[in-house]
C-alpha cells in the first residue's frame, strides 16, 4: 500500500471530498443506483454524484421536485454506502425552507453522503436547462445555506450552492448570487446552464476577483445549453469538479431500447451477447464468489 493509499484509508469520505476538490480537477460521474456507483468506483473515479434527475427518471417521473427528502436520503444512502469513494447528493431546492434544509443535512450525513447540493430555484423547480424557471430571493437562498451550515455535525460535509440565475437574470446576476452564497457559508459554487466557455471563464474570474476561494463545480450534462467541454478544458477555466449527472443513465437506456427492439423483431438476444456483462463479470463487480459457478 502506498502512502497515498494509507492516507485515503484513514480519511473520512467528507475530508477526502474536501481534499480532492481543493487539489485538482476531477470528472464526477452520476450514479443512478448502487451498482452503477460500484462501476464508477471500479473505473477509477474518485467522486460520485447522485442526480435528482437520474433518480427521478428511474422512478418513472420527471425532474420537477417530486422526490421527497425521505426518497432521496434512502436512495442516495444506498448508493453512498455501496462504495468507498465520497458521494455528493443533489438535494434540489432543499425540500423547503431553512428548517427542512437543516433536516436534509442531518439525514444525508447519517446516510454516508459527503456533500449536498442545493439550488436557488423556487419549489416548483425544473431541470436547470429548461425555460420558465423561477428563483427564490438571494436572502431566502442565503438563509437556507446558513441553516445547512449550522446543521452540520461533520464540518467537512460540503454544502454546494447552485445558482440557476444565468437563464433567468443573466450572467452578472449569477455571479453576484454566487458571491452572496459563498458569504453565507457555501463550501463550493455551481453555476448552472452557462452557455459558453467564455461565460465559465468570466464566472470563475469574477469569483476569484471577489476574494472567494471555494471550489467551482461545472455541470457537463448532455443536450442542454452548455457546450460539451472536456475536464481538461474546465481545469484551465478554473473549475475543480465536472459533473456528468445523467451520462451513464442515458447510455444505458439507449442500449436497452435497441436490445428490446431487436428482441421484439428477432425473438432472440444471441446477437447481443458481446454487448453484455457476463455472469462472471457481474459477480466480480458485486464481489461475490460462488465456488460452483463456472
Amino acid at each position: 500500500m502506498t502512502n497515498t493509499d494509507k492516507d485515503s484509508a484513514t480519511q473520512t469520505k467528507t475530508s477526502r471530498l474536501r481534499e480532492l476538490l481543493s487539489t485538482r480537477t476531477l470528472a464526477i460521474p452520476g450514479a443512478f443506483n448502487a451498482l452503477g456507483a460500484m462501476q464508477i468506483e471500479r473505473a477509477g473515479f474518485e467522486i460520485a454524484y447522485v442526480s435528482g434527475a437520474a433518480v427521478s427518471a428511474c422512478r418513472g417521473v420527471p425532474d420537477i421536485g417530486l422526490l421527497t427528502l425521505s426518497d432521496m436520503a434512502t436512495e442516495a444512502g444506498r448508493i453512498a454506502r455501496s462504495v468507498s469513494i465520497p458521494t455528493i447528493v443533489d438535494a434540489d431546492t432543499g425540500y423547503g425552507g431553512p428548517v427542512q434544509v437543516a433536516e436534509a443535512v442531518r439525514m444525508f450525513e447519517e446516510a454516508d453522503l459527503a456533500g449536498m447540493q442545493i439550488e436557488d430555484q423556487d419549489m416548483a423547480k425544473k431541470c436547470g436547462h429548461l425555460a420558465g424557471k423561477q428563483l427564490v430571493s438571494v436572502a431566502e437562498m442565503g438563509a437556507k445555506i446558513e441553516a445547512a451550515v449550522r446543521a452540520k455535525t461533520d464540518q467537512n460535509f460540503m454544502i454546494v450552492a447552485r445558482t440557476d440565475a444565468r437563464a433567468v437574470e443573466g450572467l452578472e446576476a449569477a455571479i453576484q448570487r454566487a458571491m452572496a452564497y459563498a458569504a453565507a457559508g457555501a463550501d463550493a459554487l455551481f453555476p448552472e446552464a452557462l452557455e459558453s466557455a467564455e461565460e465559465f471563464r468570466t464566472f470563475a474570474r469574477e469569483i476569484t476577483k471577489g476574494g472567494i476561494t471555494v471550489p467551482l463545480i461545472a455541470n457537463m450534462t448532455e443536450f442542454g445549453k452548455t457546450p460539451l467541454l472536456s475536464v481538461a478544458e474546465f481545469e484551465k477555466l478554473g473549475y475543480r469538479g465536472v459533473l456528468f449527472p445523467v451520462t451513464a443513465l442515458r447510455t444505458a437506456l439507449q442500449a436497452v431500447d435497441r436490445l428490446l427492439a431487436e428482441l421484439k423483431l428477432f425473438g432472440s438476444q444471441k446477437d447481443w451477447l458481446h454487448h453484455m456483462m457476463t455472469r462472471r463479470e457481474l459477480y466480480s463487480l458485486l464481489r461475490y464468489t460462488d465456488t460452483h459457478e463456472r
